[in-house]
């Protein structure tokens, strides 16, 4: 089976990265992705290439090889499914905010919408590819509403779920650990599918690190893989508290802790607590399936990553309210970073958010930098929540161009996203600059302690 022309629907975080690799790496199939969203698909058609959309490190220079040639962005949905053999579905799958399983269960709407859109379209044998983070069994839907379409198309359904982590995510598309494809690995039909993804991803990944299963081990899979490097985050996070009490540092008992073969140093950063699109809306779909099977130890087991993870923000904020003389009432505090990790441009769940939240509840006056997010994006998450007008966020939120302009005449300052630039700020400028005494929240554990401290900074980070 071979592939000539594969349409991506939903030009975000997944599906474009992606598709600029696969383009990049096989100039001679035609990747068009499509998105119903015209000012996404302008910046990634912007002359200048450093203007999409979305920042990774490596992106634009695969975007400014491939495109034109053989990858395509547009908003001609229809027609970008009626000429694909392979057909990625990568939209988004938020957390419902309505309804069964609200806050918990993924909102699957856009996902049927892009089914019955295929169904529609299609006049010829095609294979749908789940990109979206889904739950478990997602895939005999699609199949069952393909299937009934009337027309005669057959379609088989693939699982190949992302494992990028974001500011890293080309390096992680270019040399992956493993790319995982489930299928109806139990038929012709099924296997045929299989291979045809299997040797798209051959081009440039060994065999050995492409792994087939079926459909619904796969669905699972990248569940898991997320809850697992979740947990690790809020376990040594709930170490962090406790060092706190008791003069350890948590730096210290991760690297003792990582020296263990057996569980390994990755993710054992203790921070102001992890964000991102996936983590917390993957483990509450874990919460929730496990629920609607009646395993409810399971279920609890899993919700309590993400109560120490919400924990973990609140107490950091709380921590700024009571070192502030227990009132951060008409005090300038400085936000350095909204991005809720280094080297993106993606805000979805960033502790910034709700750190910043809460400290506009007690009253603060918040100024806030961050080098790759705009504006616009700062006050629409603030805006998201709902507990304050748009006009309440607008005045009591100043977004800046430099962090040396966050912090004059600050109160304090908050560190909430790990950029390299942090670390080599004028600190003793800064510190001249600000209201004495002057206090530091190293929410990310990035800064010297005793070199601020020797500046004159109260200083606080979390752990230690």
């Amino acid at each position: 089976m071979k592939i000539k022309n594969i349409c991506c629907i939903g030009a975000g975080y997944v599906g474009g990265p992606t598709m600029a690799v696969i383009a990049q790496k096989c100039p001679k199939i035609n990747v068009t992705v499509v998105d119903i969203n015209q000012k996404r698909i302008d910046a990634w058609n912007d002359e200048d290439v450093e203007n999409i959309p979305i920042y990774e490190p490596g992106l634009s220079d695969v975007v400014k090889e491939a495109r034109g040639r053989n990858l395509f962005f547009s908003t001609d949905v229809d027609s970008a499914i009626e000429n694909a053999d392979m057909i990625f579905i990568s939209v988004n799958t938020p957390t419902k905010t309505y309804g069964i399983g609200k806050g918990m269960a993924a909102d699957l709407k856009f996902i049927e919408l892009c089914a019955r859109q295929i169904a529609r379209v299609s006049k010829n044998d095609k294979i749908v590819i789940e990109k979206s983070t889904l739950p478990v069994r997602t895939a005999a839907a699609l199949k069952n509403i393909l299937d009934n379409t009337g027309n005669g198309v057959k379609f088989q359904i693939l699982s190949n779920p992302e494992f990028l982590a974001e500011g890293t995510a080309v390096q992680d598309l270019m040399n992956p650990d493993r790319v995982l494809i489930g299928g109806d690995i139990d038929t012709n039909k099924g296997k045929e599918a299989v291979e045809a993804l299997v040797d798209i991803y051959a081009t440039w990944i060994p065999k050995e690190n492409i792994l087939t299963t079926n459909v619904w081990s796969s669905e699972l899979s990248k569940l898991t893989a997320n809850a697992f490097l979740a947990q690790r985050v809020s376990s040594i996070n709930a170490m962090s508290e406790l060092c706190e009490k008791t003069g350890a540092d948590v730096d210290e008992v991760a690297r003792a802790v990582g020296k263990d073969s057996r569980i390994g140093s990755k993710f054992l950063k203790s921070s102001v607590g992890f964000g991102g699109s996936c983590f917390q809306k993957d483990i509450l779909n874990l919460v929730y399936i496990s629920k609607t099977f009646g395993l409810n130890e399971v279920a609890d087991y899993w919700e309590q990553v993400i109560i120490m993870n919400d924990h973990q923000k609140r107490r950091f904020a709380e921590k700024i309210v009571k070192t502030l003389f227990n009132t951060v009432s008409g005090k300038k505090i400085a936000i350095l970073g909204w991005a809720f990790k280094k080297d993106t441009n993606d805000t979805r769940e960033s502790a910034a958010i709700y750190v910043t939240d809460y400290l506009l509840n007690e009253q603060a006056e918040i100024v806030v930098y961050d080098p790759k997010v705009n504006p616009e994006q700062i006050y629409a998450d603030l805006d998201y929540l709902s507990y304050r007008s748009d006009e309440e966020n607008r005045k009591a939120v100043t977004i800046v161009s430099s962090a040396e302009e966050a912090c004059k005449d600050a109160h304090a300052v908050a560190v909430l996203t790990e950029w390299e630039e942090f670390n080599v700020l004028d600190w003793e400028k800064i510190y001249e600059d600000m209201l004495k005494p002057a206090f530091l929240f190293d929410g990310r554990r990035i800064l010297d302690r005793r070199s601020k401290e020797n500046i004159g900074f109260e200083f606080y980070a979390i752990g230690s």
